[in-house]
């Protein structure tokens, strides 16, 4: 089989793994609230705390996830076992649905799932290499935002008419498809050492000789990115549940109905947005794309507290389609400039993944509290002031990535500590 053929296979089959792991990478996502929120009848704060608790388990597990996807040649596998344990810690919920259980199984679920963004982006790299990086995962991005935006929509015809447990009878389908979509890939395709980071353009030794974990904390933008990474899901993470919630309490019956029209008019936004990235962030600058994705994210805060018509917040949602869209398209490709020939590509996007998971774990806490104290608008308000703090320190303290991170001996290129001075 040619070597262009072999990557076309490639290709269509992480087309279609992005496609189904969409549902199945975040578990229930959003309709954890909704369903703890009208079917178990708990209210926003224990809400909060739960899905807090569950992120936590998550955090501690993103730094060791990239690391095992850097080390080991065995990607399909883990992702595959990952996905039956999301999937079965998820279908869980409705025979185990006190405190205790739900936390618990959440907690699997998050710990399982952070395999999933390293290991794609690893996958990528490794069968696309650097040049084509920024465009593959764009495309990556659109089936995955088109995967989400059909999954949410099905579920929320469903919803209608069989009420929100329906939503984990897909989840178990969309499971099956994302198994044989990953064990599609061929494994021949994948350079492993090029998904790591490695090229080995400039030293045929590079390959088995990465470089050591302290290049995470002595390369000063990618600690940079990794604040405003924290802050800018410090202020996106709770934004949505929010909006659930408030449906719901408006109407329980299309509160999951509602929650998929809020999920699919975002996804739908999010394609075109994910696809500009792959094809203009290496000539417009990738910092640009990051700063305008923060930026989205106060206005649409203020936006949601200008009416409670459920019309009015679908509407206002489709701005997480174009913050969201350019997070999760340029986010792989920052770590890979950052990290290029370090050979720690996945365990730096662990570890910024970490950063930003903590800022989700808090988001949801801070909303649920604000919200019993203050209301509503105040819990958006606040989170848009996270991330107008956030969009700050990027402008003044993040450099442009584009032109490439920290490199080993024998590159051209300057590190990231020159990178930092521009």
């Amino acid at each position: 089989m040619s070597d262009t053929h072999e990557k076309a296979r490639a290709g269509r089959a992480l087309d279609a793994a992005n496609f189904f792991l969409a549902d199945v990478r975040d578990g229930l996502g959003p309709y954890l609230a909704v369903y703890l929120l009208t079917e178990q009848h708990w209210d926003e704060a224990r809400i909060g705390l739960v899905m807090s608790v569950a992120t936590i388990a998550g955090i501690l597990a993103q730094t060791p996830a990239g690391a095992l996807v850097d080390a080991t040649r065995a990607k399909r596998t883990v992702m595959a076992v990952a996905a039956i344990l999301v999937t079965l810690a998820s279908l869980s919920l409705p025979w185990f649905p006190s405190f205790l259980p739900v936390a618990i199984s959440q907690g699997i679920a998050q710990a399982a799932g952070v395999i999933f963004p390293p290991a794609i982006a690893a996958v990528s790299l490794g069968i696309f290499g650097h040049r084509a990086f920024t465009r593959r995962i764009g495309r990556n991005e659109t089936f995955n935002h088109a995967g989400n935006a059909v999954a949410a929509g099905l579920a929320g015809l469903s919803a209608y008419w069989f009420g929100p447990t329906v939503v984990f009878y897909l989840l178990g389908g969309m499971a099956i498809a994302s198994l044989v979509s990953i064990l599609a890939i061929p494994e021949r395709a994948i350079d492993h050492d090029l998904a790591r980071g490695l090229d080995g353009a400039n030293d045929a030794e590079q390959h088995d000789q990465p470089s050591g974990l302290k290049v995470l904390l002595t390369c000063r933008p990618l600690l940079v990115f990794a604040i405003c990474a924290l802050l800018f899901h410090l202020s996106n993470a709770a934004m949505l549940p929010l909006v659930g919630q408030k449906l719901a309490s408006q109407d329980k019956n299309l509160g999951t109905s509602l929650m998929s029209a809020c999920i699919v008019a975002a996804q739908l936004v999010m394609v075109p947005f994910a696809l500009l990235v792959g094809a203009k962030a290496d000539t417009w600058g990738h910092k640009r794309f990051f700063l305008a994705a923060l930026l989205i994210l106060p206005i649409r805060g203020a936006l949601y507290t200008l009416s409670d018509n459920p019309f009015w917040l679908v509407g206002v949602q489709l701005l997480d389609g174009v913050g969201a869209g350019i997070f999760g398209a340029i986010f792989p490709v920052i770590v890979a400039d950052l990290m290029r020939n370090t050979g720690r590509f996945n365990v730096a996007q662990g570890a910024v993944i970490t950063a930003q998971s903590i800022g989700a774990a808090l988001s949801t806490t801070l909303a649920g509290f604000v919200v019993v104290g203050a209301g509503y608008s105040a819990a958006f308000i606040t989170l848009g002031v996270v991330a107008a703090i956030g969009a700050v320190i990027c402008l003044l303290a993040l450099p442009e990535t584009r032109h490439g991170g920290p490199r080993r001996r024998g590159e051209t290129a300057a590190p990231a500590s020159a990178i930092a001075a521009e």
